[in-house]
Formats: structure tokens, C-alpha cells, sequence
């Protein structure tokens, strides 16, 4: 059985680490506040992945953000999944050589389904992830791009449709609505998703305690939660938080580093 997946997200505008609420951003601190507050370099002991999206509004500068990207990971030892705004397999090859180990598409999905394809053939599926943003629109969750500002039309079920054609190799469900309220996870939802896909999920949005990791987690077919709260696991909170999953049986990577709480 696949072990489950602890995630910390990351949110970069313009070398600026973003809180996210609702998908409107504040800035918090630039890589320096993020490795003093997170004692970055110990992170691959806490955390199973690393997810570091290109938030910036309007026009992105790839080849800023891949410099931006290198500069952070490399000191780091676990996988790290990249994107925000990737429109060309050009930009999946800085994302590569800059140290992402996986891709994260978003906009292109429906509006430049080829490239979504031509990364795939590249550098396999497993290499890509499909971001999915919902918020409720008229009672029913539609999905939006390009930093949530734009609806497709399309329901959750129909954008996780269009992924599993394309071919991508997981799904990173987020809902706009919960995104930053330290509610917790829209469990409705990602339980409705992860129960018809044929793809691993990862839940995204609203997590405010390790509480919410856990029910997360516990849902079938999710093999990963992710995090980007940056207060409430500041210090050695991601390391307690993957702590307490374990000590409630959760079926993840165990290391023996000398960081669980006593």
C-alpha cells in the first residue's frame, strides 16, 4: 500500500512568500523569513513534498520564477512539485532544470490541452499534476483559472474528467472558499472526487490544525493533504503535525530524526 503524503505549499509573488485567503494574497516575508521561521533546510524530515506555485497576478515572468525556484530547493532534499502560469513546454523545462521534480498545471488544462499533452509524452505523467479551483457559483462548484479569477463553466466532476483524458498523474483539489479560513477541508467535496477518480488526490484548502491533515487523509482515495497555512505551522509545527498523524495511525514514511514531539 502507498504511504500517505504530508505537503507544505508555498505561495511566491514576485520573491515574496504570500498568505493566501480566499485567493487574495498578503505578503508575509521574502526566502530569508521563510528559512529562519521554518528552519528550512530540516523541512525533507517533516514533509513528504514541497509545492511551490507562481502566484503573481497578471503576466509571470517564468524564467523569474525558476531562479526564484532554484534559489529555495537547493538545499532541499525532498520532492518538489512547481507551476503558476505554465503555458509552453518550455516552461516545464525551466521548472525541471530549476529542481522541480513535477509540474502543476492549471489554466492550460482547458485552454491549451496540447501542452498539457506534450509535457506528458516528455516527462511521463507521474510528472504532472492538475491543479483544480472551485468555489460554489449559483449552489454548484465551478472551476476557475488563472489565480481563481476566471470561471470555466465546468462543474468539479467535469474538470476532473478533462484531467484524466489529458492523462496528468494526480489531481490537487483546492476550494477557493475554504482556502485560508482554517475551517478544514471541503471533505464533501474531495471525498465526491476521490471516490470517481481513478487518480491520486491531493486535498488542498482550509486546513487550520493537524486535525484537519487527519481527516483529510482518512478519506479513501486521498493519498495526500496539503498545507499552506504558514502561521499555524510555523517553527516545528509541520514536524508535530506529522507526528500526530502517525501517532493516529496514519500509514506514512516513518524517519528515525529525533523531531517527534515528546
Amino acid at each position: 500500500m502507498l504511504k500517505k503524503r504530508l505537503i507544505f505549499t508555498l505561495l511566491i509573488q514576485n520573491g515574496s512568500y504570500m498568505l493566501s485567503r480566499n485567493f487574495k494574497l498578503q505578503s508575509v516575508g521574502d526566502v530569508n523569513w521563510l528559512r529562519k521561521s521554518y528552519q528550512f533546510e530540516s523541512l525533507a524530515f517533516a514533509i513528504d513534498e514541497l509545492v511551490v506555485l507562481n502566484v503573481t497576478r497578471g503576466e509571470k515572468n517564468m524564467g523569474h520564477f525558476a531562479e526564484e525556484l532554484m534559489d529555495l530547493v537547493k538545499s532541499c532534499f525532498m520532492p518538489v512539485a512547481a507551476g503558476g502560469g505554465i503555458s509552453s513546454i518550455e516552461d516545464a523545462y525551466l521548472l525541471f532544470n530549476a529542481g522541480a521534480d513535477k509540474v502543476v498545471i492549471n489554466t492550460a488544462l482547458y485552454h491549451d490541452p496540447k501542452v498539457v499533452k506534450a509535457i506528458i509524452q516528455t516527462f511521463g505523467a507521474q510528472a504532472v499534476v492538475a491543479a483544480i479551483d472551485y468555489k460554489l457559483v449559483d449552489g454548484i462548484n465551478h472551476v476557475f483559472t488563472c489565480n481563481g479569477s476566471m470561471d470555466t463553466g465546468l462543474t468539479v466532476t467535469e474538470a476532473v474528467a478533462v484531467a484524466e483524458r489529458i492523462g496528468v498523474g494526480e489531481i490537487y483539489l483546492t476550494s477557493i472558499e475554504r482556502d485560508g479560513t482554517g475551517q478544514g477541508y471541503d471533505l464533501k467535496m474531495v471525498k465526491e472526487v476521490a471516490e470517481k477518480t481513478r487518480l491520486p488526490v491531493i486535498a488542498s484548502g482550509g486546513v487550520g490544525k493537524p486535525e484537519h491533515l487527519l481527516q483529510g487523509i482518512a478519506l479513501g482515495g486521498v493519498q495526500a493533504v496539503a498545507t499552506a497555512n504558514l502561521f499555524n505551522f510555523i517553527g516545528n509545527g509541520l514536524a508535530e503535525a506529522r507526528a500526530y498523524m502517525l501517532e493516529q495511525g496514519t500509514n506514512m514514511a516513518i524517519w528515525d530524526i529525533g523531531w517527534r514531539p515528546e
